[in-house]
Order: C-alpha cells, then sequence, then structure tokens
C-alpha cells in the first residue's frame, strides 16, 4: 500500500517501511551505542522483570499484544530500544516524537498516517514534558485504538502525564542497569566488533562503574577509548583514566524524593549506616543541608517524639550549627546527629495524637469553652459568674486536680512505653487513677 508522503517538520520521524528495523544498517559514523542496538530481545541486556522468561514485557512481544505503555526510568536504560524490540516483533508501523520539541500539529501529522496502518505504535519520547494539552490530543486515538501509545520519560509519570493517559496506558519502571549487567553489555559489544582480547576484565568492570547504570553512557564510554587509542593490542586504566571523567550522579525530579523517603525510612528503621549513605547521597544530588536538617528536626518529633525528647533539642541544635558551619565540616556534625536519631528509641504516639485530634476537631468543630475555664479578668465577669469553680491546681498536692478541662472524654494521646515516654505513661496512669479533687 502506498504511503502518504511524510510532513516536512523534522521533529516526525516517519519510517515508511513497517521492518525497518530488520533491515536497518547504521551508518558507519554513527554512534556505537546506536550501531549495537540490539535487533532482538535475546539481545537485550537488564530489566530482567519485565523481559525475563515470565516478564510482562517478553508475553507482549510474544503474543503480540496491543497495549499502550509507559517506560518510566533513567537514562539509558533500554526504554527507547523497548519500543523499538516491540514495534519489530509486533509487525507494527513505527513513528516517533520528541516531546521536547514536538507540537500538536505533530501528532495530529501522526494520527493522519496512522488511519492508514493496519496498526501503528507511536513512540514520544521524553514524553513528561508535552503539556497538558498534548497530552488530551492524544487521548481520543489512544481510546480507539488507532494508536499504540508509548511513551519514553525519565520522571514519574504520576507525577507528570494527565490522569486520563495514564488510565489507558500500563506503566512500567524500568531500573538503572547493575554493573553486572553492564559487564554483560561490554562483553557482548566487544565480541561483537571483535576486541575481546584487547580488554581485561578489571578494566572491563572499571567502564560499568564508571557508567553508573547508564547503557548509552556505557558504550560511549567505550568508544571513546577505542576512538583515542585505536589499533591497541591491549588497553590500560591508564589510557581510559586519560578519556574519562569524575564518575557523575544523574539528577531526577524523582530522585529527589525517592532519597529522602530512603533516608527517613532508614531512620525510623533504626539502620544508621542506611541512613548515613541516603544522607551523602543526597548531598551529592545537590540538596542543601539545612534541607536535610529539616527532615531530622521534623522526624525527631514525628518518629522519636517523648520516647526520647532530647531527639529534637539534638536536631534543632543541628540547625544553629549549620547557619555557623560550612562545608565539609558540618558534614561531621550531621553525621553525629543522624546516628542518634537513628539509634534514638522510636515513638510515634505524640504524631498519632495530632492527627486524631484534627480528625475530631473536623468533626466537631463547636466545642464550646466550659464556664470555668473561661477568661474572668475584664470587668463584671467575676459579678456574672464567668470563672466561678475554677480550681487553681497550685492549691492542690503534686501541682494535680481533677476538673474537667472540656466537655468529651476522647482519648487523643497514649504514651507508649518506650523509653522516656514510659515515665510519660506511668505519670499519665497516676494522674488519671489518683489524683484527688481536695485542697491542700
Amino acid at each position: 500500500m502506498l504511503l502518504p508522503d511524510p510532513p516536512t517538520n523534522q521533529n516526525l520521524n516517519i519510517n515508511q517501511n513497517p521492518n525497518l528495523f530488520t533491515d536497518l544498517q547504521p551508518k558507519q559514523q554513527a554512534p556505537l551505542a546506536f550501531q549495537l542496538r540490539p535487533k532482538n530481545l535475546s539481545q537485550f541486556i537488564g530489566q530482567e522483570h519485565l523481559c525475563g522468561k515470565t516478564g510482562p514485557l517478553r508475553r507482549i512481544i510474544e503474543n503480540k499484544q496491543s497495549a499502550s505503555l509507559i517506560f518510566w526510568g533513567p537514562a539509558g536504560c533500554g526504554k527507547t530500544t523497548l519500543a523499538e524490540l516491540i514495534a519489530k516483533e509486533t509487525d507494527a508501523y513505527f513513528l516517533t516524537i520528541n516531546a521536547v520539541s514536538g507540537s500538536i500539529k505533530d501528532i495530529r501529522d501522526a494520527l493522519i498516517l496512522a488511519k492508514n496502518q493496519t496498526q501503528t505504535i507511536l513512540f514520544i519520547d521524553e514524553m513528561h514534558r508535552f503539556n497538558k494539552s498534548q497530552q488530551d490530543a492524544l487521548l481520543p486515538a489512544v481510546e480507539s485504538g488507532l494508536i499504540r501509545l508509548i511513551g519514553a520519560t525519565t520522571e514519574n509519570p504520576y507525577f507528570y502525564i494527565n490522569s486520563g493517559l495514564i488510565s489507558r496506558c500500563q506503566i512500567y519502571e524500568l531500573q538503572a542497569l547493575s554493573p553486572e549487567e553492564l559487564v554483560s553489555l561490554i562483553q557482548q559489544s566487544l565480541k561483537t566488533i571483535n576486541k575481546t582480547q584487547n580488554f581485561q576484565d578489571d578494566l572491563i568492570q572499571t567502564i560499568a562503574l564508571q557508567a553508573n547504570g547508564d547503557a548509552r553512557k556505557c558504550l560511549n564510554l567505550l568508544e571513546q577509548i577505542l576512538t583515542h587509542f585505536p589499533n591497541e593490542t591491549q588497553y590500560t586504566h591508564e589510557q581510559f583514566n586519560s578519556i574519562s571523567t569524575k564518575k557523575d550522579h544523574p539528577r531526577h525530579a524523582n530522585d529527589h524524593y525517592d532519597m529522602t523517603s530512603a533516608f527517613i525510612k532508614s531512620l525510623r528503621g533504626s539502620d544508621p549506616d542506611a541512613a548515613l549513605y541516603w544522607m551523602l547521597s543526597l548531598l551529592e544530588q545537590g540538596e542543601s543541608v539545612e534541607f536535610i536538617v529539616r527532615r531530622m528536626i521534623i522526624f525527631a518529633s514525628e518518629d522519636i517524639g517523648n520516647a526520647d525528647p532530647q531527639a529534637f533539642v539534638v536536631a534543632t541544635a543541628l540547625l544553629q550549627a549549620a547557619r555557623f558551619v560550612g562545608e565539609p565540616e558540618i558534614h561531621i556534625n550531621l553525621s553525629h546527629v543522624v546516628c542518634y536519631l537513628a539509634l534514638a528509641p522510636k515513638s510515634n504516639r505524640s504524631y498519632l495524637a495530632l492527627k486524631k485530634a484534627k480528625k475530631y476537631l473536623s468533626e466537631t468543630p463547636n466545642e464550646r469553652v466550659p464556664n470555668h475555664l473561661k477568661d474572668n479578668h475584664y470587668a463584671g465577669a467575676k459579678k456574672n459568674g464567668v470563672g466561678k469553680d475554677y480550681k487553681y491546681p497550685h492549691d492542690y498536692d503534686y501541682g494535680l486536680v481533677k476538673q474537667k478541662y472540656w466537655s468529651e472524654s476522647a482519648k487523643f494521646y497514649e504514651p507508649s512505653t518506650i523509653g522516656f515516654e514510659k515515665k510519660l505513661n506511668d505519670r499519665l496512669t497516676y494522674i488519671l487513677k489518683e489524683v484527688k479533687n481536695e485542697p491542700k
């Protein structure tokens, strides 16, 4: 069947041959990462949870299923490659748009082309960069099945993709490749280009670690050393170090939330080693010291509370230190407090009391102040009986007296028996059971 002429817009890549990936022969000058892109699923490395023998993406490919998908994961984890493999293995017409520079017109052009095909996969790279209107423009075509959408994003789709598309797509999270997977990728690539004998295992492992989970970067590093030192019989660490840069820390919006979550949960789980690791990871990602300290102050009350009231004092003192001590010395103070908070006894009872009280207040907002507790420091108050029958606690033994402080008897704070809070629990028990209402 004769396809319509492609639009002239450069953002839309039109593949007029549905079997393009079967016959693709990369140009000689194409990057090594492009030349070595897998031609079938057996060559694909990584994402075992999705592409393994019982993985959902393997089933989609092998059974030629129709489904719209969103791939969420860091750069170089295989999102584009998987989209291409799915298109090839399911005999689908493959169109691509990069959301960085794509427009609604590009989407409309793609949908016109899709009408002339049995099945079309529209792959949208960097999909989180599409605004709401652009995403909405895809909904009717996805709903009707005119296209199978495959979106790729490095950011959490639940934050960036609208709910209409989320409900119509299966979302799969891809992981950065492990060092072992990157080693396998390098070995497979060296075999393909007949360079297996030129690289020792320890150098391969160094390259894999330098790539930081990114398969594309891994192959780019391999290409750099091959380009800078052509025709070498044995490549060395010195050669690699001369062309490589310090291991970087790629940053995505969801890293902020994920690492912060891991940091707090490590503190809550009383694991100082893990807490220190995630605290340093946050600093490496560019988080400010004050942000980390603020989270620790909140943690001291939310998760430690009265089990160790000193934790709050230590955490707030750290904020003061952060304003006077610069980096890297403040890291010593951070480590001090991280270890303290991680190993402190834990209780969230005061935090739970707050939540219960807020809920009760929202349901019972009209509590009136009992007459004996009202302010009577204005003219005529006492004459009118305001404040009458108030019992002044200091007039009673231990400064305690039984009287009602509100009309209800709901229980919000129930101290635990952990750490210092056990003493508070014992005191509350005494107050409730033993306190008299007779003056001294």
